[in-house]
């Protein structure tokens, strides 16, 4: 077909068939120039499919509409499913320049599909009778999208929607590269001995390399993650915890080019916009009559009834961090640079336990086969590291995951380790998504985190705040592994915002059980595993600090929920001043920040996948929680049945079923709050 990316010679993209392993995509032959032309042709290819599908003579049927639909932009997809990973994870300024050019096209393009008028009116015209059960969810998830797309609006309304959708795509992408540009630019030298006050070997060794990297002498801390919360923990230099926490929380907000602030008052302004456009008060109420808390009423009172015993939580915690400070002879008031160090020296005194001790028995190679093990106890995969495969960085490693029967089902991609190219963060994500459509179709799933690497020969040593970011994010990758539909729009998480994160918060559970401990915590030199006496003070300190913890993300949702219900994002939106004032009502603690401040918020700013959203980490834990309880009354954590359950209704089952369909399936009803409030250790605040 003219226009397909079959026409570009010479472009990988244009290939029909990779014979790479697995089919993975030859990274090593993907040039930025390649991906522009590849996009243009995709984006051609997928247009005549549409309007192959909407002009059809043929009345319309399931097969020649939903089914059509669902075949259609497998060029497209294949383009987009290498690009936007690359972008995130190994990025460069001409891959910036077509990410710029291309977000605006890509979103053009998808409202032209959802407004389509004649496409619309087929979907609609569909009977649901002789269809399968994941037929009719199917054509019910393309109605509803189509709706909240804006189907139903005049022509004149269609087309604001498409320029403002077209829009906050641009602002979305411009928000995401100036918080890299702020994240990489930051260095703080440690140029003396005193300045490397406190820093254990692990950090002033991470912090050499990241000075090496750089081509700079000595020392830096720069504003990843796995080096400025380690120092704000360890420094003893109050100074320099506050030069670099100060950063940290400013990134998005420093004036000049990168400042996000203007961004994010026209980002508010069109979302309200657009959501009054298809008939919502706010883009709030548009947000969450898709999800399963249905009503931003209902995801506030969840977060109300945990704020309160949060914030008394906290409150007792920074009295005795207060104390500590006194103690030593500090003549200051605990700030927000202050509480990770004090909070680091109190677990020590309470627990008789110090990051330090911890990190060499959990290298991530061990952490890694922990992960693999209970995947393996629970629903039977194997996994086989590929020794040579495409990369598109060296450190990335590949996995081929095989099911009990020893059918290979999916390929893994784990990509651990921090790099200026990189966003901030850890993630999972997909170059190729599950189906039998057209397959069938076996995923390959990437987590990509942010971890310190290793010295020269040394393993990459994990805290367990890291250790259990690995399991998070790989309960995300089995998810997508294990999905096991018929239909793309349905795959592995492409389930409700406040869904989807059950199976990566459910799947960390399996991290703190000592079994599991005793079986993978292990001495990275001797292989010795962790002394029991140190695994139960591991295990008795797991709710230390869950006031500040919670305080600082619940602190962050009730923001995001404020700002989406709010009108006063269309009457000048001071966005630094709205913070301030929403968090004055809740009564913040000032010696806590927010977890996320708007000017660097990239969950809901990046995109719209979690805007008014950010609730959802809370929402799912109540899930979560819950869920796991049911493998302890079991008396099992591996319990085969409960395991067999929860892959078939969670894990497995994609989007056939609405979010309380799927968990009353599993578990059997739906669950209460008290397992969450156990969990962090809020019962008796």
């Amino acid at each position: 077909m003219a226009g397909t990316t079959a026409t570009l010679p010479g472009n990988p993209f244009s290939e029909p068939v990779w014979t790479t392993p697995h089919g993975l995509p030859p990274f090593e032959r993907i040039e930025p120039a390649h991906y522009e032309p590849a996009f243009t042709a995709a984006l051609a290819e997928h247009e005549a499919e549409i309007a192959a599908i909407a002009d059809s003579p043929e009345p319309p049927s399931f097969a020649n509409t939903v089914a059509a639909l669902e075949r259609s932009g497998q060029g497209l997809k294949r383009v987009s499913g290498v690009f936007f990973n690359i972008t995130g994870s190994h990025t460069n300024p001409e891959l910036q320049a077509v990410e710029r050019i291309m977000a605006p096209r890509l979103a053009r393009h998808r409202s032209a599909l959802f407004l389509n008028g004649a496409l619309w009116a087929r979907v609609k015209a569909l009977d649901e009778a002789g269809l399968s059960e994941e037929e009719r969810r199917v054509l019910d998830r393309y109605r509803t999208l189509f709706r909240r797309a804006g189907a139903d609006l005049d022509p004149a309304a269609k087309e604001r929607v498409a320029a403002i959708t077209a829009r906050l795509a641009e602002l979305g992408t411009r928000f995401s590269q100036n918080l890299l540009a702020d994240e990489s630019s930051f260095v703080l030298p440690l140029e003396t001995e005193e300045d490397l006050g406190g820093l254990p070997p692990f950090l002033r060794a991470a912090a050499a390399r990241a000075a090496a990297e750089r081509g700079l002498p000595g020392h830096v801390i720069t504003l990843a993650r796995s080096l400025i919360e380690p120092f704000l923990v360890f420094s003893t230099r109050r100074d320099l915890r506050e030069r670099a926490y100060t950063a940290w929380i400013r990134r998005g907000e420093n004036g000049g080019e990168t400042d996000n602030r203007a961004i994010i008052v026209e980002t508010m302004r069109l979302r309200a916009e657009r959501a009054r456009l298809l008939g919502y008060e706010t883009f709030a109420d548009f947000k969450l009559a898709d999800t399963m808390a249905g009503t931003p009423e209902a995801a506030m009172k969840l977060l109300r009834e945990v704020w309160t015993p949060a914030r008394e939580r906290a409150a007792a915690e920074r009295d005795r961090l207060q104390a500590m400070v006194r103690e030593e002879g500090g003549n200051f008031d605990l700030a927000p640079w202050d509480w990770r160090h004090y909070a680091e020296k109190l677990r020590r005194a309470e627990h008789d336990l110090d990051e330090g001790e911890i990190k060499p028995y959990l290298p991530l190679d061990g952490v890694i086969a922990a992960s693999f093990d209970t995947a393996s106890r629970l629903f039977g995969l194997s996994f086989e590291e590929l020794p040579a495969f495409p990369r598109y960085h060296p450190d990335v490693r590949a996995w081929a995951v095989k099911d009990r029967d020893g059918t290979t089902i999916g390929l893994f991609l784990g990509d651990y380790f921090a790099r200026p190219s990189k966003r901030s963060g850890a993630w999972m994500s997909a170059f190729r998504s599950q189906e039998r459509l057209i397959g069938p179709v076996t995923p390959i799933i990437v987590n990509v985190m942010n971890f310190a690497k290793g010295g020269e020969g040394e393993p990459s040593l994990l805290s367990f705040d890291d250790a259990r970011t690995l399991f998070h994010e790989f309960g995300h990758a089995l998810h997508g592994l294990l999905s096991d539909v018929t239909y793309p729009l349905l795959a592995g998480t492409a389930v409700a915002g406040d869904f989807v994160e059950l199976p990566s918060q459910l799947y960390e559970h399996w991290l703190e059980q000592p079994e599991v401990l005793r079986a993978h915590a292990r001495h990275y030199r001797t292989g010795e595993p962790m002394p029991e006496a140190l695994l139960q003070r591991l295990l008795a300190a797991r709710t230390f600090n869950q006031g500040f913890a919670t305080v600082e993300y619940t602190a962050s949702a009730i923001v995001d929920l404020d700002l989406h219900l709010s009108r006063a994002v269309e009457e000048g939106l001071d966005v630094n001043a709205f913070e301030a004032e929403a968090l004055r009502r809740i009564g913040m603690p000032a010696e806590i920040s927010m977890r996320h401040r708007s000017p660097h918020f990239a969950h809901i700013f990046t995109g719209e996948g979690y805007a008014a959203g950010y609730y959802s980490y809370l929402w799912s834990e109540v899930l979560d929680a819950d869920a796991f309880d049911a493998f302890r009354e079991a008396g099992d954590i591996f319990d085969p049945e409960t395991a067999r359950r929860l892959r078939t209704y969670v894990y497995g089952a994609g989007n056939l079923r609405d979010a309380q369909s799927a968990y009353t399936a599993f578990r059997g009803r739906l669950p209460s709050i008290e397992p969450l409030l156990r969990k962090r250790g809020l019962l008796a605040a």
